[in-house]
């Protein structure tokens, strides 16, 4: 059993104190939170700034992927998905093509439809709107969370036009929430590195904190387990901190485990479940204005997800139906997820299963409480 007396002698006693006085951390505490080798004393931490912010329920939602377009002009190392338009297996989805996988999914109790894809130079802003707008038409009351902050920045940059009126004609068009992917590590060291043709942090930021102005709210992220240093971690928590104590508009934290496979990074070796959990517990201690962390379970595997319920994780996304992103750097885990095996699997964990809507309005105590069968293999 961990107690304070424990935590006082294995050197965590001043951050515990913090916790139970909610008192923010420290650069130098992030930093003994990713260094500590008791990672159960860090986990026990971040469950009780779990407990306190959403007590024993365990948030998931029915969701859908699309991906419009997997061409990009980007050409990130660390990206499996991602073609050229002279590839034999580049596609750009048309409207028609959209609109037939929402409503493949019609018979499903789908309420977000999630849509990211490459940034593809041929495809004007005209597109994504109108992509939009025929997802609404099938869907109607369905919640749209779309396009990333490099997404959003390309468009200004190619139509010459501000961040705020891309937002504002996205918003338009019936957009509900953006996602948090593109910030991948906030480091300048890794953007030369890694990702020198998508905008930099600040960019990300200043596209992040105009949407939240403008009354959207999104997800933030970060990709784990390349190059990245621990001090560039929890620079990055430090950086998404500030910008929430200015505007508010994050949901919800998302760590994302790196998979090589398939990418220019292919020589490194994939992150372990101990990495997976430390990321989540140590981004629930320093992200304390964030509502949500999110064990993504695409990632890290249905069973490390169930385990981070108790390292600070609060919720493990949807049903998805389909992903094609992760999977095409060597994801294992199954592409979707039914409601029974979301309740299964957070009933499993011991916490309360919740479905809600992208916006974390509860759509019930899940009512699916008999599972009919184990739950899915890692």
């Amino acid at each position: 059993m961990i107690t304070a007396e424990y935590l006082e002698c294995v050197g965590l006693g001043q951050i515990a104190r913090k916790v139970d006085h909610g008192e923010r951390l420290s650069r130098e505490d992030g930093m003994l939170l990713y260094e500590h080798p008791d990672l159960n004393a860090v986990g026990y931490l971040a469950n009780q700034v779990r407990e306190r912010l959403n007590g024993n329920l365990a948030y998931y939602n029915v969701n859908q992927h699309i991906n419009p377009t997997n061409v990009c002009n980007k050409f990130c190392k660390f990206c499996a998905f991602y073609r050229t338009p002279r590839d034999s297996d580049a596609y750009a989805l048309t409207r028609e093509q959209i609109q037939a996988r929402v409503r493949e999914k019609l018979h499903e109790p789908i309420t977000e439809i999630h849509m990211v894809g490459g940034v593809n130079p041929d495809l004007p802003l005209e597109y994504y709107l109108d992509m939009i707008r025929a997802v609404h038409e099938v869907r109607p009351s369905v919640h749209v969370k779309a396009l990333t902050m490099v997404e959003v920045a390309d468009f200004a940059q190619r139509t010459g036009r501000s961040v705020e009126a891309i937002v504002r004609d996205l918003k338009d068009a019936g957009i509900g929430s953006f996602p948090g992917g593109g910030a991948e590590v906030m480091s300048a060291r890794l953007h030369r590195l890694l990702f020198p043709k998508k905008i930099d942090f600040h960019g990300w930021l200043e596209c992040a904190k105009t949407a939240h102005r403008l009354g959207l709210k999104s997800n933030a992220t970060m990709l784990y387990g390349h190059v990245e240093t621990t001090e560039e971690k929890v620079a990055h928590l430090l950086l998404l901190r500030e910008a929430q104590d200015e505007t508010g508009g994050f949901m919800t934290f998302i760590p994302l485990a790196f998979h090589p496979e398939n990418t220019k990074l292919d020589y490194l070796k994939k992150a372990t479940a101990a990495e997976d959990l430390r990321n989540i517990a140590v981004a629930r201690l320093m992200l304390d204005n964030f509502p949500h962390i999110k064990a993504f379970w695409i990632m890290i595997t249905p069973r490390v997800a169930q385990i981070a319920l108790s390292y600070g994780a609060d919720d493990i996304d949807g049903t998805v139906t389909t992903e094609e992103i992760v999977h095409a750097a060597g994801a294992e885990t199954s592409q979707s997820l039914s409601r029974r095996d979301m309740v299964t699997l957070i009933m499993e964990a011991g916490r309360e299963p919740v479905e809600r809507d992208t916006l974390y309005h509860s759509i019930g105590i899940d009512a699916l409480r008999a599972p009919a069968s184990p739950a899915p293999r890692a």
